[in-house]
């Protein structure tokens, strides 16, 4: 039997800041904090899903899916290596994202146990990947020079 090639699982990200200019979060049921965002959906053989056709798009869906928030995915921010657990490796990218629906409350999905809103002085001090507060801290300081 030939090997089969390994293959990176990819998960998009998005930072995305609330009307207050926090930083929306999902709590994992690893007790971390974590950006919103998912893996692109490669949809059924037999068409009933349809697939995503860019990362960006499926940036957007998971966002409406795990927050309820309408969003636009902009610029990729960074992409880096994690292992949530050992041996299992995910590379992550993140966007900085816009929220079409900045008004609406962000609601908590079935995927995690908890959302929260940040500030910029949060971040530093929460439970999560030093990737996650690297693309938040950039964003902050883009939108610090506009």
């Amino acid at each position: 039997m030939p090997n089969k090639p390994s293959l990176w699982p990819v998960s998009v990200k998005a930072v995305a800041l609330d009307h207050h200019g926090r930083v929306v979060l999902l709590r994992n049921e690893r007790e971390e904090w974590e950006l919103p965002g998912g893996r692109l959906e490669i949809g059924p053989p037999s068409g009933s899903n349809p697939a995503d056709h860019s990362p960006e798009e499926a940036l957007e869906r998971e966002l409406q899916e795990e927050t309820g928030w309408a969003v636009k995915a902009g610029n990729i921010l960074d992409s880096w290596v994690y292992e949530p657990l050992p041996g299992r490796r995910v590379l992550i990218v993140t966007y900085d994202c816009t929220v079409l629906t900045p008004d609406a409350v962000p609601v908590v999905s079935h995927e995690h146990t908890r959302i929260g809103h940040f500030t910029e002085q949060e971040v530093p001090d929460l439970n999560m990947p030093d990737g996650y507060k690297r693309s938040i801290a950039a964003v902050y300081a883009a939108r610090a020079t506009r």
